[in-house]
């Protein structure tokens, strides 16, 4: 129905966007596109209607796309938690990882403020939590691959180095003359030694197990690895201090959204410990 207070252009544009939602229920996302842009045509500084065709844009796996239009809709309202939620996934599956964490903390971060408002940001903290969870992951991944690639590529260099060391002093000593044989030999046993030595002591030192944060060890607000955990009367664990800083803005647990406040808290002792204790054999989370 034709709203007689609205510019023409405005009208057409709701117009399209609601003949687009039809084909996007139904699961035709290359008409559903279509009809989106169409409605930009017409509104082109909706930034609703960007977040419209980058959401059917993700269905069709138009990564680029989707990052163009979910950037164009936060510089049009630049704190669009849900272009934030599109453009962390469409980074996400090229890859760029620091990037896609960054917009998925960002969407958290507006999703926080939303319930903090009492608005509809509720609906979306555990798909955005998720997600920041995948995002942080796989970037903790890659810099892991990085990681080893640079290790592989120090030992292959210190390996030659000490075959380049043997094989020059065994050269220097043959162009001496044939009475350096058994020093050759000597030589020649010592640096195999050290060469094995080498590979047995880098073996044990990379021999360690994937370096992975369980789950359990995680706050769901800040996504760092729990210092002093305290549990609500729902059961879930939050770190005491991102919990405390989140009860100053509004009484509620940030997850569930079922009233929650300091004095409910309770410490997790038997989390601590195991938190404690993981963070004691593992010194690299604290990078995590």
């Amino acid at each position: 129905m034709v709203n007689q207070g609205l510019p023409h252009n405005v009208q057409a544009a709701i117009d399209f966007k609601e003949q687009g939602n039809k084909y996007y229920k139904s699961g035709d996302y290359a008409r559903a596109e279509k009809l989106y842009t169409e409605a930009i045509n017409c509104d082109p500084k909706n930034h609703l209607l960007y977040t419209n065709r980058a959401m059917v844009l993700l269905k069709l796996n138009l990564h680029d796309r989707v990052i163009e239009d979910a950037i164009y809709a936060i510089r049009l309202h630049p704190l669009n938690m849900k272009a934030y939620f599109q453009l962390a996934q469409a980074q996400l599956a090229l890859n760029s990882y620091q990037e896609a964490l960054h917009s998925a903390k960002m969407a958290h971060k507006f999703c926080m403020e939303e319930m903090y408002e009492g608005t509809k940001g509720a609906n979306s903290i555990e798909p955005i939590t998720e997600l920041v969870m995948k995002c942080k992951k796989m970037d903790w991944e890659a810099r892991e691959r990085k990681r080893e690639t640079s290790r592989s590529k120090l030992f292959h260099e210190a390996q030659s180095g000490l075959i380049e060391r043997r094989d020059k002093l065994i050269a220097e000593l043959r162009n001496a003359g044939e009475e350096n044989v058994e020093r050759i030999k000597e030589i020649e046993v010592e640096y195999d030694g050290m060469i094995e030595e080498f590979k047995r002591v880098w073996g044990m030192a990379t021999g360690e197990k994937k370096r992975e944060v369980p789950d359990w060890c995680i706050d769901d607000i800040t996504f760092s690895v729990m210092l002093d955990p305290v549990i609500t009367k729902t059961g879930q664990s939050y770190d005491k201090a991102s919990i405390l800083k989140h009860l100053k803005r509004s009484e509620t647990d940030p997850l569930t959204r079922e009233p929650l406040r300091p004095q409910d808290l309770r410490p997790n002792l038997a989390l601590r410990d195991a938190c404690e204790e993981f963070l004691r054999e593992n010194g690299w989370a604290a990078e995590w």
